[in-house]
Order: structure tokens, then sequence, then C-alpha cells
């Protein structure tokens, strides 16, 4: 093989015009010159013929995965391949045997098919990665990072073989003396390292995928999530705002995603309103008339009042009607409200109750889940509620506990002024 390539070569150099067997180093650089000149020929008629061939043959096919494998760049990439080797293949013969230049040469060719084969397995896993994109399992999951991490892997590996050849040496001999500064070098590959190893942890989990809405308050991100990449997390906010952290960042600390949410087909609302404690009472036999004509609460108050008519005993009563008051109807009357008028997830919890008072009234917590998970539905139908619940309220002889506002004070100097002008004593 080697003579016939030095034959080859010999009678290239004769058909330039040049003694193939002279020693003089025009000769030989100008043969060099040619067999670079014959590698960037062939570099390009295989990418116009090749490429454009396989191309065709790729675009009449069915299936869809192999127009990203034989895409152009993985086709031209291979092509550079092909000249590379051609170049390893020729290149000695042109040369004296152990000369300072044949060795440079020879290393820096050696280097350039390195660099070419890097290129094409990067561009073979930019292909296969879109491919695995593409099927349903791997919808939303963090490819690009997963991608990232193996690129990174081979750029490092074809770095190590890139400078072996330069100065000689093996690779174990290399990667032997990187073992003594593998601290200097975690310190400066300290967040991709850390980003590789989170990356994994998020993906094989399914912590967090791409689209996902998450909320991260002690970084202020609370919105999608765009990209997952092998440093960087890029979350946009819902005033269209970019927020990028770190992968290890919600890997060592909580964030909220509300992906499971979503899931479900109902968002909780979860409210109080403070009820003034001095409001609540006993049902007054005039509040039951009043709250008769009410629709939800017509046929428990018939229904209290005629038993209570046939002096019924209190089992007979419905549980409310034992010791009812205004607090305890209005409850009953939310309740009904909420199952009957209110657009609720009726295949979750669903209640109103009272929490622990306080110096500022009772709260009065409203519990239930919404049947649509979409932002602007949610909050129409949250504000609707309470809107109602606010309104209501007065109705059942309650009063909403609310600090004293400019108007309070304003009624109760109009209060002491009409005492005074009509000579009662003001407090």
């Amino acid at each position: 093989m080697h003579a016939l390539l030095k034959r080859w070569t010999d009678a290239l150099m004769k058909w330039a015009g040049v003694d193939a067997a002279a020693e003089n180093g025009w000769d030989r650089l100008v043969a060099f010159i040619l067999v670079v000149a014959v590698a960037v020929v062939l570099d390009f008629v295989l990418r116009k013929i090749v490429v454009r061939g396989v191309r065709r043959i790729v675009e009449r096919t069915r299936v869809r995965w192999d127009d990203e494998l034989f895409s152009v760049r993985v086709l031209d990439r291979g092509c550079h391949i092909l000249s590379a080797l051609l170049l390893v293949l020729v290149l000695p013969v042109v040369f004296e045997d152990k000369t300072e230049v044949r060795t440079f040469v020879l290393r820096m060719v050696e280097v350039y098919a390195i660099v070419t084969v890097i290129l094409f397995i990067n561009a073979l896993l930019f292909a296969a990665f879109r491919i695995a994109a593409a099927r349903p399992a791997w919808q939303n999951k963090p490819i690009k990072g997963l991608r990232q991490t193996a690129q990174g892997i081979v750029l490092f590996i074809g770095v190590i073989f890139c400078i072996s050849t330069l100065m000689g040496k093996s690779p174990a001999n290399l990667l032997t003396g990187l073992g003594a500064s593998a601290a200097v070098m975690m310190l400066i590959f300290r967040d991709s390292i850390l980003g590789f190893v989170s990356g994994i942890q998020l993906s094989a989990n399914d912590m967090l995928k791409v689209g996902d809405w998450i909320s991260v308050p002690k970084s202020g991100a609370d919105g999608k999530v765009e990209e997952v990449s092998l440093t960087t997390v890029k979350i946009r906010n819902f005033d269209n705002t970019i927020v990028t952290l770190p992968p290890y960042l919600l890997v060592s600390d909580s964030f909220v995603n509300w992906h499971a949410m979503q899931l479900t087909g109902g968002r909780r609302v979860m409210r109080s309103v403070s009820i003034d404690m001095t409001s609540v009472h006993f049902c007054t036999p005039e509040l039951l008339q009043r709250l008769r004509g009410v629709e939800l609460l017509n046929d428990y108050i018939d229904r209290a009042a005629s038993a209570d008519g046939a002096q019924a005993s209190v089992e007979e009563l419905p549980v409310e009607a034992r010791h009812a008051t205004n607090l305890g109807l209005l409850r009953l009357y939310i309740v009904r409200y909420l199952s009957q008028k209110v657009p609720v997830n009726r295949s979750m919890t669903l209640m109103v109750r009272e929490l622990q008072p306080t110096e500022s009234g009772i709260p009065l917590q409203l519990y239930f889940f919404t049947d649509t998970v979409v932002w602007v539905e949610y909050e129409r139908i949250q504000a609707d509620v309470f809107d109602h619940l606010l309104a209501v309220i007065p109705e059942f002889g309650l009063r909403v506990f609310q600090n004293p506002t400019g108007r309070d004070f304003q009624e109760l100097q109009r209060n002491d002024a009409d005492a005074s002008s009509n000579g009662s004593p003001s407090l």
C-alpha cells in the first residue's frame, strides 16, 4: 500500500514537472501543496455528489428519522473525515523520514483528523437526540441538557487525544498527569459538573420538564420552563422576564412544580373572610322568616319549622337546626352555593370551616377546587365567589371584620355632633 501511494505521488509530481526523487525542499513543498489540493477537491466533490445523492434517496423514504440521521450536516462532516484520511495516508510519502518537518506536519494532520471525527460524532449526537425528542416518550424531557452532556464528554476525550498527539505521548500518560490536578479541574468546571449531575437527577426523577410551570420564590422565578441545558434552566415569568438558574439549585433547594395540578383538572381555592364575633347570635324567627325566601335555604328552613311545629325530638331535627346560629346558616348556604352555583370539581374536597378566632374576628375559610386550571378562568371564579360572599353576609345579620377607616371616624364624629345638638351627653 505504501509503495502504491509513493508511485502515485511520484507520478503526480512528475505530471506537475517536479522531480520526485529530488531532495530539494521546494519539491517537497510543491508535492505537499498538490496533496492538500487533491484532498480539498475530493472533499468538494464528495459534498456535491455524495451528499446530494444521499439526500435525494432519504427524502423519498416514508420514515422521518433518516432525515435527521442523514442530514446535510452529518454528511458534510463525514466527507471531511474522508479528506482527512487521505491526508493521513498520503502525506507520510511526501516527506523524508525522521525529519522535524515531517513530524510537525503529520501531527497537525492527525489533529485535524481527530477534530473532524469529533465534529462528525457531535453531528450524529445532535441528530440522534432530535430523533429522540420527536418520540412521545421523550416529549418535554430535558433533551438539550443530556445532549450537551454527551457532547461535552466527546469534546473532553477529543481534547485529550489532540494534546497527546501534539506532545507525542500516550493519552493514558496525559490522563495520569491530569489526575494530580483533579482538584483544580473540579474547581474550574464546578458548574458544569454539578449541572451534569443535577440534570441527570432532574430527568431520572421526572422533577422538571420543558413546559412545566414552576415557582422558585427565593430566586424570583414563577413561570414556564423554556429550556433545560447542562448549566442553566431558563424560566419565562408571567411578566415575560427571563430567570436563569443553575440546575443544582433546583436539586439542592425546594421549588413548586404546578404540572401535577394541571393534570388533575382542578385548582384549589383556600381563602378566608373574617367575621365580627359580636355579630354572631342564634337565629331569631324574624331572621328565619327573611331567609325563607332564599332559594338555597328554603327547604332547610321549612324542614326545621315543620319538625319544630310537630314538637319533634332533637334527633329528628336537621343537625344544623338543633342550635341554629346565623353563622351556621351562612356556612350551610355557602356549601350549597358552591355545590350548585359554582363550577367546582366535585371529585375533590369542598368544605367551609371556621378557623381559630383571633383579634381580627372568626376566619371563615372556603376550601374547594375549581373545575378548570386556566389561570384567567380560575381567578374569575374565585373573584365571583367572594364578591357574592361579601354581599350576602349582611343578609344573615353578620358583619365582616375590618379595621377602622376614615369613614368610621367620620361617622363617630357625626354621631357625637347629633348627640350634642339633641342635648345628650357625648361619650
